[in-house]
C-alpha cells in the first residue's frame, strides 16, 4: 500500500483537499445540520469558547493545550460523526494555513 501521502509535504495538500471539499456549515444547532447532510462537513470556530461550545454539542474532547485544541492539525480537529461522516472543526486561521480561500 502506498502511504507516501502521509509524508508531511504531501499530507498538507491531502488534508487541505479534504477540508476544502467538505461542505461548510454555519449558524447554530450544528448537530442537527450535520445530521441532515450527506458527506463531510466543516464548521468554523472563532475562538476557544466557540470551539468548546461546538465540541460540547457533539460530545467530543474540548481540552486545549498551548493555545490550540488537542488533536488539532493546523487548527483543525477532525472526528467521525454517524460512522462515515467526517466533521472538520476549523480554526480562524486554519484555511489560510492550508492555502484554502
Amino acid at each position: 500500500m502506498n502511504l507516501s501521502y502521509l509524508m508531511e509535504d504531501q499530507y498538507v495538500t491531502h488534508f487541505a483537499d479534504m477540508v476544502k471539499n467538505a461542505r461548510p456549515i454555519h449558524g447554530t444547532d450544528a448537530v442537527l445540520k450535520v445530521s441532515n447532510i450527506d458527506g463531510d462537513v466543516r464548521i468554523l470556530y472563532k475562538d476557544q469558547e466557540d470551539f468548546e461550545r461546538i465540541a460540547r454539542q457533539f460530545g467530543i474532547f474540548e481540552e486545549w493545550k498551548d493555545g490550540v485544541p488537542r488533536t488539532a492539525y493546523k487548527g483543525v480537529v477532525v472526528f467521525r460523526y454517524q460512522t462515515r461522516k467526517r466533521v472538520f472543526l476549523v480554526g480562524p486561521e486554519s484555511l489560510q494555513q492550508l492555502g484554502i480561500e
